[in-house]
């Protein structure tokens, strides 16, 4: 039998561990109550799941409430511990647990070791429920023997790539996709891994673990929609505000208004980086194939390739707190692949290709 697995789950907060207080069906987050579930949850004891243990977070935290400042939290807890244990979970909200999941990839760099982030729809209390399975799975995951040396998510089965997820639906179980990149696993019948998708681990005598830091600078996501005006434009970009992420139409297009062009131009010109991201579930940007695409590149926005709305902001977060007054790099680096969270070329479309549904 292998050997017992240590894992240390942060229990963040989040409906999983909720609890109805007043019998009014109103679930709230409740001090110690996860950990008194899983208590009696025998499964979870079987000789062949690994040993864990819960940190409990004080005080729980509602997942619309998570800030870059709590994503340092995390990074620097799964820090401190990390050669304490040999796999990590993060027991998250639903609502933002993307933007979580992206940020802690770019922050945790040299990875050798699985981070799994997860949590339910329905508490773990409820006689039906998505939780049960979910923890069982997870931690069973973080049994296997070979590592997956990267920060994912595991929901309804499905184990993705943290950086490519989003949440696809408000109330069902199925609540994250991964648009453009393939899965990284799934639970059936037997557990299937595509290893060949995982990113390498580094080799540890040449590249050692790191935690790099996020600061909570100015960055703001703002959705294009028929009608927008340069005037509102102009006020989202005022300073201080850093970098924009711009969800545009289809493939990259935008109104091409001179004056919202202007408006881009100046913001750009004293700074700011903007990035062109598609509002639609999936696919890519390219400023090259329509006018209003190219207008946008000389206003200098750039590309966000097929990345989702919410490594784009987290990529911000990272990129500014790193590269501090340096728009170029800044820029450079945001069209770069660094965790996995962009497809950068044909040759890398080709191949995804063959795993996504047409």
């Amino acid at each position: 039998m292998p050997e017992k697995k240590n894992v240390y789950i942060a229990y963040t907060g989040g409906t999983i561990g909720m609890k109805d207080v007043d019998g009014t069906g109103v679930c709230v987050p409740s001090s110690g109550y996860l950990q008194q579930q899983m208590n009696n949850m025998p499964e979870l004891f079987d000789s062949r799941m690994p040993n864990y243990h819960i940190h409990e977070y004080n005080p729980l935290l509602e997942s619309f409430n998570m800030t870059p400042e709590n994503w340092v939290t995390i990074a620097e807890d799964i820090k401190t511990r990390y050669d304490q244990y040999d796999a990590f979970i993060v027991l998250h909200g639903t609502d933002t647990m993307a933007f979580t999941t992206s940020a802690l990839s770019f922050m945790l760099e040299n990875l050798d070791k699985t981070i799994i982030v997860s949590g339910s729809q329905i508490p773990l209390v409820s006689t039906r429920n998505d939780a049960r399975l979910q923890l069982i799975t997870i931690l069973q995951i973080c049994q296997v023997e070979k590592p997956i040396p990267e920060v994912t998510i595991f929901f309804n089965s499905k184990l993705l790539r943290g950086n490519r997820s989003t949440k696809a639906h408000a109330d069902r179980f199925v609540a994250y996709e991964s648009p453009n990149f393939p899965l990284l696993g799934e639970a059936g019948v037997n557990m299937k891994v595509n290893w060949e998708l995982i990113r390498d681990a580094p080799n540890r005598a040449l590249s050692s673990f790191r935690c790099l830091n996020i600061t909570n600078s100015s960055m703001a996501v703002l959705r294009l929609s028929p009608g927008i005006s340069s005037k509102l434009l102009e006020k989202v970009l005022e300073p201080p505000l850093l970098g924009l992420v711009l969800e545009t139409f289809g493939s990259g297009g935008a109104p091409t208004d001179p004056d919202f062009h202007k408006v881009l131009k100046r913001a750009n010109d004293r700074g700011v980086v903007i990035v062109n991201v598609t509002q639609c579930f999936s696919g890519t940007v390219n400023q090259g194939i329509y006018e209003t695409g190219s207008g946008l590149a000389k206003a200098g926005v750039i590309g966000g390739y097929d990345m989702t709305c919410e490594a784009a902001l987290t990529k911000l977060f990272f990129l500014f707190t790193q590269h501090p007054n340096d728009q170029a790099l800044v820029k450079e680096k945001m069209q770069k692949n660094l965790r996995g969270e962009l497809t950068p070329d044909e040759e890398s479309r080709r191949f995804l290709a063959r795993y996504l549904p047409v």
